[in-house]
């Protein structure tokens, strides 16, 4: 950016328009800076002054027109540098004259990009007043006003990013390669080699040009699949349409040389991840844990990766340490690869092709991060920061540093509950566990931007309920997805939480990550990769999956939502050992098979069995204390419906039931005034809570969560009264839970379950076994 005006002279010389960028973004509107003592800087290449106007007037108008952005950067390429800056300068003349004009879709996506709906509330403001008082917080350069400010975007009151003083920092687009730090130069060195720029797994990525027939083969052949054993990962799923696709051998030692990490991940990586190794470990070992070593491998060769024995007791932070180094790597790469064709361009002769510099792609957001819970993107943006900090000496830059900490940290004053919970929960529910939250964050090797708007950002760290509030639904006026046209990695962790949240807003992200953008948004369409002007972004990008658990619906986002051309390895380890060898209590379980024709059937199905069959089995006043287990909340309000018809006498616990009513139900269970009680899975993901005075177990359907399947059945040893004998546990199946059943008895028990004649099967559990 360039030199700034002061305060007062800024505000009488500003337009309305130029007014409402100031108050939003806490900076000068773009078209209003001077850009001087720069021979030849690159130019941003903006569409026709009519095409322009069109896309501008109204969001409205832009959704129902969807104009493909490769039709317009078609006549964009055709565009001279010369009319270009013409165009540019028009556009800063006719800013007085196009007051009432509306604000650019560039500018509202921004916007958008870190919170909704906070427009309606700014316009309340008197315009003078408010573009006073940012002027002189922005001229003032304070970057931690915004510590106090709330992150709820019902507030709209979310403070832009407003660090005036280092913009030109973050800014790709007008900054050299000598700018930067002396380690950025070691980009020009490595690119010098060609064996260097030839095995980088970046490059090679990134660079392979695919052609029509392989994009046609990939969409339509099916993937042909190899298996392999990998020393701590165990059986490998290796999956690839092209043919030309190799399958991975486990490295047993890793030179971190070899790995090409970018400068300073080399040096500062065996000190972030020096807490993981054992105190055994000399210095000349490997800066990798066992585990870390195989997903880094695989990782660094840009395929797919599926991994579903998470667990946060044990591994996650080893695998989070090692996605974050990934991703930053990438990141510094792409982005040195962007500085340096920067000062390439500013040095080259008049004339000559410019199409030897394309480097990015239609948006600037390079990786997106979904977690469950803001303590996990505290941990992400640590772990970044650690990274990047060579020594203590050399501190970086953090922008807004300070409100971060008060947004994403928890409060200290904030005591838990004095309740004995399992160790998993406790690791899980970490910290702060808000799960509506989503930031930008911009990365250069010596500084780091957070709250960045989403379209200057690298990496967007975001839940699924953060994305899904910014995507919008079809219909909506206020929506935006085109940040995530670009995207080159995406990193699901928790996946399984999840399940437990809304499944939903995750298959939503799917459906709208790597579309071609609506609109431009100021890109250099020189500078744009052919993979994403074809759009076939889809087919480079790689999704690095982690779960705690194998479940259909996380297998169906790999298998259908993953296309990368390098292909797909996924860990498939089956359980020897079912959870139900953790029962410690006297307790015969019967296992009733029923019949279903299709996955979309069992629903009904079950409910059908349950009420002809398993039901009345227990309606006799005999049978009391019977707790009911549902894992879906669908069939947990069917059951209740049906109950309440049937005038049964129950109580019921759910995710949404108030405190109050939760104990009057374990009450009313407990003393026996209601012979039913149903129970939701969510409700005991998030509570953990023990009920008292279970007698008769019935799993409607099977844990989502192998080791709930245990918990609940070792509660009945919580009330001791003497009456063991007339215990009794009955589990639902269906041969299409067949991966939950493995994780509950084994895989050699349900092989025999499931090929069985007999629809019924008993084992029991206890001390006297």
């Amino acid at each position: 950016m360039g030199k700034r005006r002061s305060g007062r002279e800024l505000l009488r010389s500003l337009s309305k328009k130029q007014k409402k960028h100031l108050r939003e973004f806490g900076e000068e509107h773009p078209f209003y800076d001077k850009v001087s003592g720069r021979p030849e800087a690159t130019q941003i290449c903006e569409l026709s002054e009519n095409s322009d106007k069109s896309s501008a007037e109204s969001d409205s108008e832009t959704e129902v027109e969807q104009v493909s952005v490769y039709h317009k950067l078609l006549a964009t390429l055709k565009t001279s540098p010369e009319s270009e800056s013409e165009e540019e300068e028009d556009e800063s003349e006719s800013e007085e004259a196009g007051e009432s004009e509306a604000e650019m879709d560039s500018e509202g996506s921004q916007e958008t990009g870190e919170a909704d709906g906070g427009e309606e509330d700014k316009n309340d403001v008197p315009e003078e007043e408010a573009a006073t008082d940012t002027a002189e917080q922005t001229l003032g350069q304070e970057q931690d006003d915004g510590a106090d400010t709330s992150c709820d975007p019902r507030h709209g009151v979310i403070e832009e990013f407003t660090d005036v003083k280092h913009e030109s920092e973050f800014s790709l687009e007008t900054n050299f390669m000598e700018e930067e730090s002396g380690d950025c130069n070691a980009d020009t060195r490595d690119s010098s080699s060609s064996q260097a720029f030839s095995e980088d797994p970046f490059k090679q990525h990134m660079d392979k040009e695919l052609e029509e027939k392989e994009i046609e083969k990939m969409s339509t052949l099916p993937k042909t699949s190899s298996q392999s054993q990998w020393p701590r990962l165990g059986q490998l799923t290796f999956s690839s349409t092209l043919e030309k696709h190799k399958t991975l051998k486990a490295d047993k030692e890793v030179d971190v040389k070899q790995l090409y990490l970018h400068k300073p991940l080399e040096s500062t990586w065996p000190k972030v991840n020096k807490q993981f190794l054992s105190s055994v470990n000399k210095p000349s070992d490997s800066p990798f844990t066992p585990l870390q070593r195989d997903l880094f491998c695989i990782m660094n060769t840009y395929q797919d990766l599926f991994y579903p024995e998470r667990n946060a007791l044990t591994n996650g932070e080893e695998i989070r340490h090692a996605y974050c180094l990934h991703a930053l790597n990438h990141v510094l790469k792409a982005n040195a690869q962007v500085l340096s064709n920067n000062a390439k361009r500013r040095d080259r002769k008049p004339g000559s092709d410019t199409d030897d510099y394309r480097d990015q792609g239609l948006t600037r957001p390079k990786v997106l991060i979904i977690v469950p819970f803001r303590e996990c993107a505290l941990r992400i943006v640590h772990i970044f920061i650690n990274l990047l900090e060579v020594n203590d000496k050399k501190k970086i830059d953090v922008s807004n540093k300070k409100r971060f900490k008060g947004e994403f940290g928890s409060d200290p004053e904030e005591k838990p509950p004095n309740l004995k919970r399992p160790e998993d929960y406790e690791a899980v529910f970490a910290g702060n566990i808000d799960d509506h939250f989503r930031i930008g964050v911009a990365i250069l090797q010596k500084s780091m931007r957070l709250y960045a708007p989403f379209y200057s950002s690298d990496i967007i760290i975001a839940s699924p309920l953060g994305m899904r509030t910014v995507i919008g639904a079809e219909g909506e006026k206020k929506r935006d997805f085109d940040f995530l046209s670009s995207i080159e990695i995406l990193i699901i962790d928790q996946a399984d939480i999840y399940l437990m949240q809304n499944w939903e807003h995750v298959l939503h992200l799917m459906k709208h990550i790597n579309l071609l953008p609506l609109d431009s948004h100021g890109v250099d369409f020189s500078r744009v990769r052919m993979l994403n002007l074809n759009n076939w972004s889809k087919y480079y990008r790689q999704t690095l999956l982690f779960s705690a658990l194998l479940d259909p619906q996380i297998n169906s986002v790999f298998n259908k939502h993953c296309f990368n051309y390098v292909g797909q390895v996924a860990v498939r380890n089956v359980p020897l050992v079912g959870s139900i060898s953790h029962v410690v209590v006297q307790l015969p379980h019967v296992f009733r098979r029923l019949e279903a024709e299709s996955v979309t059937s069992v629903i009904d199905a079950r409910f059908q069995f349950f009420i002809d069959k398993v039901l009345p089995e227990y309606r006799d006043a005999i049978m009391s204390h019977t707790l009911i287990y549902v894992p879906s909340y669908f069939d947990y309000v069917r059951l209740r419906n049906y109950f309440k018809k049937e005038d049964l006498n129950f109580t019921h616990i759910c995710e949404y039931t108030k405190k109050a009513a939760v104990c009057r139900a374990r009450r009313f269970f407990l003393k026996g005034e209601k012979q039913f009680l149903l129970f939701t899975e969510r409700f005991h993901f998030y509570k953990r809570y023990t009920i008292k005075g279970i007698r008769n177990l019935i799993f409607y359907e099977l844990p989502t969560y192998s080791h709930f399947y245990s918990e609940i059945c070792n509660m009945m040893k919580a009330t001791d009264n003497g009456v063991d004998a007339t215990w009794t546990c009955t589990v639902l199946y269906s041969k299409y839970d067949a991966q939950k059943l493995a994780a509950v008895v084994g895989i050699d028990r349900t092989a025999q379950m499931l090929q069985s004649k007999k629809n019924v099967h008993l084992f029991v559990t206890g001390e006297n076994e």
